[in-house]
């Protein structure tokens, strides 16, 4: 007798391991997919979670009662010294550039604010 395995028997073992490879890359794939969906909805609910960006900064000095500058809420400038930046009022960015308080020379507030040319 011959021990050799015939063609067709070759090819439905070929076959065999090949829906058993892809069988589990697919399930490697599914796995990939799920983690994803839940890192994007992890990330939307960040989002949405997120409190709302103050429209004014004041930064006060490193002793905290002076006060250094206002800032517009995306200012960079503000964002380098965010520990010493607090959330502000458009009223009291108003007040505090009428008081002398130096404007931010890079986000400009005055002018936003319609008080400085």
């Amino acid at each position: 007798m011959n021990d050799e395995p015939s063609r067709l028997q070759l090819l439905h073992f070929a076959r065999r391991v090949v829906v058993q490879q892809a069988t589990a890359a697919l399930a490697q794939i599914d796995a990939w997919i799920a983690v994803e969906e839940r890192r994007e909805a992890e990330r939307r609910r960040g989002e949405e979670a997120r409190p709302v960006p103050p429209e004014w900064l004041i930064q006060y000095g490193l002793n905290r009662a002076n006060v250094d500058a206002v800032h517009s809420g995306d200012c960079w400038a503000a964002a380098k010294s965010r520990r010493r930046c607090h959330p502000a009022t458009r009223q009291q960015a108003i007040d505090a550039l009428r008081q002398q308080v130096p404007p931010c020379t890079h986000c400009r507030p005055g002018i936003a604010l319609g008080i400085l040319d």
